[in-house]
């Protein structure tokens, strides 16, 4: 059994970057809503506490009961868990009269052991917070200071309980790695044993007990989470594995045989089953993108019903669902409120009759490809752009038709390409094209046009939670640009996306 961290999610946006850093440090954590704390404790070897949107000076500030877990488990409290424990403490907690947003520099550290052993003064954190710790709690020890901000990080004398009103887990903060591995491996005592290779023999022992002789059957999409999903179960169970490819009429240009031509090399049991026209009726006449997600995932579960029927005694249905899916999708009032609903997470209804079994539900994007890398899949695989399981569905904006779908897969057929031609496509993280459901003018030859016109979106990021645009060359999205309109009949101009998320999200749907 591994050690195991509690992260404790007040709502902040940097909760699963928390969560994220821990596990760079081969350290297992979990992440829980503030007000759904584990009943055993016991479980969890130190915890931390996030920030948050709320003021613990508000009303309805985030107020859970942690006498459980102060003085008893080592503690760290980030930015509002700083706060919290000062205020709930006899400590006092002000409106800030200078707001901290950004860069700062702790330009005293009065204790260089401990929290911040190796760590030196004048390092660069990254504050986000507009009250301050004005009194330290009772016990409470400064352990350092910015220009402006007198309490940046504290302790509680006679616990092993430390606060800090700077967010270590963001890239800006220099020394937040060495920072949590101080308090993690240093004053928890937490072994970093959490690796890939630890993973595979455990999920695979895990697997085994849990399935036993039962039939599983797995619905694979050809990208990197189904793929490892797969490899895993094989490992465990293997001959009892069905996998089912669909073709749901949303994949990329030749994708549903140029994927069973791949999986064909992995000796994985794979039937394909083309229900395009199934899907695409579907969805006729249907906008919103909500809806559209919801017809999808209701199409999937027949399919995958009418699938089961033909494999005797199927007892599970297998789910590539990673940590992000999870995260998102959990809708509670505050912390991880839901951006989209995804139809991978959430259980099937009652009269599909299969118990789901999810190897990756804990599981970042970028773990999965180092366990992938672990049971020896193919690089090339490991090393695929994510693809959203309603595919072109949800980035054709509007309603979806079969005219539609040519043309993006057309236009995404050449981006993709000329990603991989010029050497840029494993320097993206994800690309792909939009087809906007507007018009516009243009000219070609000597005849005016009004034609469609599709948005280009390429993004750099770890895990999808945040991410940011790709600056690629102005050559190669001339280049592009003049390929698409050139080539594909019904497109007359190509715009470029720059957005982050957030505030955008990394699909337009």
């Amino acid at each position: 059994m591994h050690n195991t961290v509690l992260i404790l999610d007040f709502g902040s946006q940097y909760t699963q970057l928390i969560a994220r850093r821990v596990r760079e440090l081969n350290i297992y954590c979990e992440i829980h809503p503030y007000h759904h704390i584990p009943e055993n404790i016991d479980f969890f070897k130190a915890v931390i506490l996030s920030g948050s949107p709320f003021s613990v000076r508000a009303e309805d500030a985030p107020h859970p009961d942690l006498s459980a877990i102060k003085g008893h488990k080592p503690l760290l409290g980030v930015c509002y868990g700083a706060q919290y424990l000062a205020h709930f403490n006899n400590g006092n907690v002000a409106p800030s009269d200078i707001r901290e947003y950004g860069r700062a520099k702790l330009e005293t550290i009065y204790d260089h052991s401990g929290l911040f052993a190796g760590i030196p003064e004048n390092t660069q954190v990254w504050m986000s917070h507009s009250d301050t710790i004005a009194e330290l709690p009772d016990g409470g020890v400064r352990l350092a200071s910015t220009r402006d901000v007198a309490n940046a990080a504290y302790r509680i004398e006679g616990e092993d309980t430390y606060a800090i009103q700077f967010h270590p887990e963001v890239y800006h903060t220099t020394h937040g790695r060495q920072l949590l591995e101080n308090f993690l491996v240093h004053i928890a005592g937490i072994k970093p044993d959490w690796t890939p290779a630890a993973f595979v023999e455990e999920t695979v022992e895990m697997l085994k007990e849990k399935v036993g002789d039962g039939k599983v059957i797995l619905g694979l999409s050809g990208g990197v989470d189904s793929s490892v999903a797969a490899v895993l179960l094989h490992k465990a169970i293997g001959k009892n594995l069905y996998c089912i490819f669909v073709n749901n009429g949303l994949l990329r240009k030749n994708e549903f045989q140029d994927v069973l031509d791949q999986y064909d090399h992995m000796g994985l049991n794979v039937k394909g089953v083309d229900a395009s026209a199934r899907f695409l009726d579907a969805l006729r006449g249907i906008e919103d993108p909500e809806a559209k997600r919801k017809a999808i995932g209701g199409m999937f579960i027949d399919v995958f019903d009418d699938e089961a029927h033909l494999v005797e005694d199927v007892d599970w249905l297998a789910q590539g669902t990673i940590y992000p899916d999870v995260i998102e999708s959990v809708s509670v009032n505050g912390p991880s409120v839901t951006i989209k609903s995804h139809h991978n997470v959430g259980g099937l209804p009652d009269f599909m009759k299969l118990k789901i079994v999810e190897p990756l539900k804990m599981l970042f994007k970028d773990e999965v490809r180092r366990v992938g890398a672990e049971l020896g899949i193919d690089k090339n695989l490991l090393g695929r752009h994510p693809f959203p399981g309603p595919g072109l569905a949800i980035r054709i904006l509007g309603d979806i038709t079969e005219e539609k779908v040519r043309i993006l897969q057309e236009v995404d057929h050449i981006f993709i390409n000329g990603l991989r031609k010029w050497d840029l496509y494993d320097k993206v993280w994800q690309a792909g094209a939009m087809l906007l459901p507007i018009q516009s003018v243009g000219v070609m030859g000597d005849e005016r046009t009004y034609e469609r016109v599709v948005a280009l979106r390429a993004v750099e990021s770890t895990d999808g939670m945040t991410a940011d645009w790709v600056n690629l060359p102005y050559e190669f999205l001339q280049e592009t640009s003049n390929h698409i309109i050139n080539r594909v009949k019904g497109v007359n101009r190509v715009v470029y996306d720059i957005s982050s998320k957030p505030p955008a999200t990394i699909e337009w749907e």
